[in-house]
């Protein structure tokens, strides 16, 4: 029986992507978990994995095809000697019934619990779109036979999907009657902005195409620009002290092979300021302002196909040596395009560092659902007053950028305060 290989939704708030690379071809056997393309999202390029065993029987979309709507069948998958049938000649979208749920709103994107009353609800014992389990077709196949009632099955699959190895040790009874819900009428989507005409003034010059990542760039800082009010508040910083605590701390820790930068311990300074100053540690939610009770601290990333962000998830709570291994981690994968959805969705605030660069100051655009990220500037020997004396000490510029409709200036001025003065005396980054 031939088996429909759709456009996978790997992020949430994925509604199409770019088939960027097949890692099959055309007749190829496969196994649930062999790896059949490369998918470029709204964030990143990411792996697709099947979820079912046969043979490739037909490839329905090219490799490099743009705009590939979630839920197409890209691809069909059969038996050992079976034929591709011919309905399954040419692309189609997948069933009313398959599709992937509604885009979530910013609130509802996976991020620490925020300090306000919830109900708690039992977890259903499968996952479903409307009333219709979500299971592979072989798997759906297996428990007619069966008489497996899918409902009572807990998929392992993608969001919760039954496939063949969950029915193993399944007990046959009265398979449920499973009826497609109705579909109901789409909204009308908002006409697209018209776009700009390209002007080259008979300049030499090569059209670049955008990315799917690149385009997501524009649009959300866009979006930021237009609807965050942002509120900008700059200090000067001593690092003087922190340097010398480093050189302490990776002498210590050579033997284990982990060698902290400025930026690892910034990331922690950042994050035990918010957890000081939880006035700063919330998001804008409409109605709504959600007080979060943990820092998770987004780390801007450069990457081949623009920026990206990797959260080290609670950094307050964690050792400067974990914040370092894992920021190492991440930024690799990062720039590999395999970080997985929950390792850059989510954050609570955002730490830009561009002084590796020589910048001396800049102003960041906010990385929304969030309410402020931290600007670093470079590190630069300066007259500076030391005990009521002019000197010389290593300083640096950092500019935090805030929500004004979540944040109050005076709220952001202490955030930067105690920053400061986390950083200028380092040993509390340690404690």
């Amino acid at each position: 029986m031939a088996i429909n290989i759709q456009m996978p939704a790997l992020s949430p708030t994925m509604e199409e992507g770019t088939l960027a690379k097949w890692l099959v071809k055309e007749g190829d056997t496969v196994s649930s978990g062999d790896l059949l393309a490369e998918i470029e999202t709204d964030k990143a390029t990411m792996e697709f994995e099947a979820v079912d065993e046969g043979v490739v029987g037909k490839i329905l979309v090219p490799e490099g095809t743009d705009n590939v709507k979630v839920g197409t069948v890209i691809a069909v998958l059969v038996e050992e000697g079976e034929a591709v049938p011919s309905e399954a000649a040419t692309a189609a979208p997948a069933p009313k019934a398959d599709a992937p749920a509604p885009k979530p709103e910013p609130a509802s994107v996976p991020r620490p619990e925020p300090e306000v009353a919830k109900a708690s609800a039992p977890a259903p014992a499968a996952t479903a779109t409307g009333d219709r389990v979500k299971a592979s077709p072989l798997a759906r196949r297996l428990a007619a036979q069966s008489g497996i009632d899918l409902a009572t099955v807990k998929g392992s699959g993608p969001y919760g999907r039954v496939v063949k190895a969950d029915l193993e040790g399944a007990k046959p009874g009265a398979a449920a009657a499973q009826t497609v819900a109705a579909p109901t009428a789409a909204p009308a989507a908002a006409p697209a902005p018209a776009p700009v005409a390209a002007q080259d003034f008979g300049i030499p010059h090569e059209a670049e195409k955008l990315s799917n990542i690149r385009k997501t760039i524009a649009r959300r800082l866009t979006e930021s620009k237009q609807q965050i009010p942002h509120i900008y508040l700059t200090v000067d910083v001593r690092l003087d002290a922190l340097l010398k605590l480093r050189g302490e701390l990776n002498k210590a820790l050579e033997p284990s092979g982990v060698k902290l930068s400025v930026n690892d311990m910034l990331i922690k300074a950042l994050a035990k300021a918010l957890l000081a100053c939880p006035k700063c540690n919330v998001q804008f939610a409409g109605d709504q302002l959600l007080k979060f009770t943990r820092a998770d601290i987004s780390v801007a990333v450069s990457i081949p196909a623009g920026l990206i962000t990797p959260i080290i998830v609670d950094a307050g709570s964690k050792a400067i040596s974990a914040i370092s291994t894992e920021m190492k981690d991440l930024a690799s994968r990062a720039k590999e395009g395999k970080l997985a959805p929950q390792e850059y969705q989510g954050g609570t605030a955002s730490l830009s560092n561009m002084g590796m660069m020589g910048i001396k100051q800049f102003e960041a655009v906010i990385n929304p659902p969030q309410a402020m990220i931290m600007a670093i500037g470079a590190g630069e020997k300066r007259p500076y007053v030391i005990d009521d004396a002019l000197g010389i000490a290593t300083v640096m510029s950092a500019t935090g950028s805030f929500d004004h409709r979540a944040i109050d200036g005076a709220d952001g001025a202490e955030l930067m305060k105690v920053f400061k003065e986390l950083v200028e005396a380092p040993l509390g980054l340690v404690a």
